[in-house]
């Protein structure tokens, strides 16, 4: 997977390999028996999490969500995600709640402006930084994943090595 030619945020793959869903689960849940310093497993029905933690978790560090889908009863389709701290997430989507509010409102108010014949210069100068906002939250997202992919490594060979695990 080349992380750096990716445009979304959050990045996603699809395995399939030969093993029943039931005994790639166990495989997982195994893992969740092991106290490691370094990471942890959660296990709740066929959605698995891989979380770092410890010294090794930054504000920056990944974790994988990863989903099996029995599609015979010798195969299963894996489905990952990358994604980043559910808190650091929501504060990223707060954000761009916030610009987004500030950019529509601002528009109103220079609609309103506009046909009252006002002056609509600062409520266009507000609405091209809301735009701006955007596109920083957006590079300031791409360097937190930057940051995050030698974790996104790390917790993908833990994947393959509980995967490829007897």
């Amino acid at each position: 997977m080349d992380i750096d030619n990716e445009i979304s945020l959050r990045l996603r793959f699809h395995k399939d390999i030969a093993e029943n869903a039931d005994i790639v689960r166990q495989k997982f849940a195994n893992y969740t028996q092991i106290k490691s310093n370094d990471y942890f497993v959660k296990v709740r029905g066929y959605h698995i999490w891989l979380n770092l933690k410890g010294p090794k978790k930054k504000y920056y560090s990944p974790h994988l969500h990863i989903e099996l889908e029995p599609t015979s009863t010798a195969e299963t389709h894996i489905r990952g995600l990358y994604g980043p701290d559910p808190n650091l997430w929501t504060f990223f989507i707060f954000l761009h709640f916030i610009t987004a509010g500030l950019f529509l409102i601002f528009g109103g108010i220079a609609y309103s402006n506009s046909i009252l014949k006002q002056d609509t210069t600062f409520d266009f100068i507000v609405m091209i930084l809301m735009v701006i906002v955007w596109f920083l939250l957006y590079f300031i997202a791409k360097q937190i994943r930057q940051n995050g992919n030698n974790q996104m490594e790390y917790l993908d060979d833990l994947f393959q090595e509980i995967v490829n695990s007897k």
